[in-house]
């Protein structure tokens, strides 16, 4: 099994900045792809930014130029640099981690989920 442990949601005003983590654990054989997700209730899971095991990137066009995804790879952990937030940023954002725990088996994990609130 691969857990993953989410930190770094809060609250914060609007224009200010934060950061989220996660980090997986467990057996890991190697991560293709890690991302995070937000989602807000009675809506679908959306995604933010994702990166993959050779660096690509992409966001969702509503955080261009604003939030950053980044991994270190030593640590299996995912962050997402949040900047110029805005009160529609405001949802439970959740990391996905997708990768192998052997040589023939896959995995898919989601992070508990980390509140993240932006006041006007």
């Amino acid at each position: 099994q691969v857990q993953l442990v989410e930190s770094g949601g809060g609250l914060v005003q609007a224009g200010g900045s934060l950061r989220l983590s996660c980090a997986a654990s467990g057996s890991i054989f190697s991560i293709n792809y890690m991302g995070w997700y937000r989602q807000a209730p009675g809506k679908q899971r959306e995604l933010v930014g994702a990166i993959t095991s050779g660096g690509s990137t992409n966001y969702a066009d509503s955080v261009k130029g604003r939030f950053t995804i980044s991994r270190d790879n030593a640590k299996n952990t995912v962050y997402l640099e949040m900047n110029s937030l805005k009160p529609e940023d405001t949802d439970v954002y959740y990391c996905n981690v997708r990768g192998q725990i052997s040589s023939l088996r896959e995995f898919i994990s989601w992070g508990q989920g980390t509140q993240v609130t932006v006041s006007s």
